[in-house]
């Protein structure tokens, strides 16, 4: 028997989630992939650009996007070169026109015209499933850096600092109230730009590419430990926060939460 390729397994669960799934293929003979949308709450998008490579990505945000109801948008496939044990393998960033090798700096990332196309594409669904202006567009990576292990990065776009401290404030708790529960759970610090210094800025797709075009959005960075073995509660707690998340960024900062202490 042969085996799938990951990317097609994870395209094929996605089939359970009402999604629409389209192959691109760059150009001839390249390494495709497929980009899977479904349509919801207008004006609100959650995408995940390396739902295969970025291990459960995929998953957790197709789970996400049913809680709160946000349109969906995930990537799946899109590699040049499989992983190593020295390194992760290069490929298309999906969420802007360039290929890389996830990790390294965006000054190393390399603009060809394959990955322009995959970038168009991606950038067409999420503008489709918006069906209008982009209110809120959030988005969930994943990385195995070694000094990002026990957090959760959150850059944002259009976010001011007081806004930031109040979703910093707002994870918090939830986390904390899920973890209540769970007290064997890894208790993930979050950080949240602008108020606090992150490893993970996004700064390429901010710059040239899907961050670019809504009016506010939030780029999500987990842990490996958030997308493995406690991958169920993390899935929820995520999907509490962008559910309320979403009315206090659209209301940029009106409407008010419980605080503990200030910013």
């Amino acid at each position: 028997m042969t085996a799938r390729p990951l990317h097609s397994v994870a395209a094929a669960s996605l089939v359970l989630y009402g999604c629409a799934t389209f192959p691109v293929e760059p150009e001839p003979g390249a390494p495709f992939g497929q980009i899977s949308s479904k349509l919801g709450r207008p004006g609100f998008v959650l995408a995940a650009p390396h739902g295969s490579s970025d291990t459960h990505t995929g998953a957790i945000t197709a789970e996400v996007a049913r809680r709160t109801g946000f349109g969906l948008v995930i990537a799946t496939g899109f590699m040049l070169e499989p992983d190593s044990v020295e390194r992760p393998g290069r490929r298309y960033q999906v969420n802007r026109p360039t290929e890389g090798v996830p990790g390294r700096p965006p000054s190393e990332e390399v603009e060809t015209q394959a990955a322009q196309q995959v970038y168009a594409e991606f950038e067409r669904r999420v503008l489709e499933t918006a069906q209008g202006p982009l209110v809120l567009y959030a988005e969930i990576h994943g990385n195995g850096h070694r000094e990002t292990a026990g957090r959760i990065e959150i850059a944002t776009v259009d976010i001011d600092r007081d806004t930031a401290w109040r979703l910093r404030t707002l994870f918090e708790l939830i986390r904390d109230a899920r973890l209540r529960a769970r007290p064997d759970a890894p208790r993930l610090a979050v950080l949240v730009e602008p108020l606090d210094s992150l490893r993970y800025t996004a700064s390429a797709a901010k710059q040239a590419g899907v961050l670019r075009l809504p009016s506010r959005a939030l780029h999500i960075e987990i842990p490996k430990t958030a997308r493995t073995e406690w991958r169920a509660l993390y899935t929820e707690i995520l999907a509490d926060f962008l559910a309320q998340a979403a009315s206090l960024v659209e209301s940029r900062g009106r409407v008010p939460i419980p605080v503990r202490g200030g910013p």
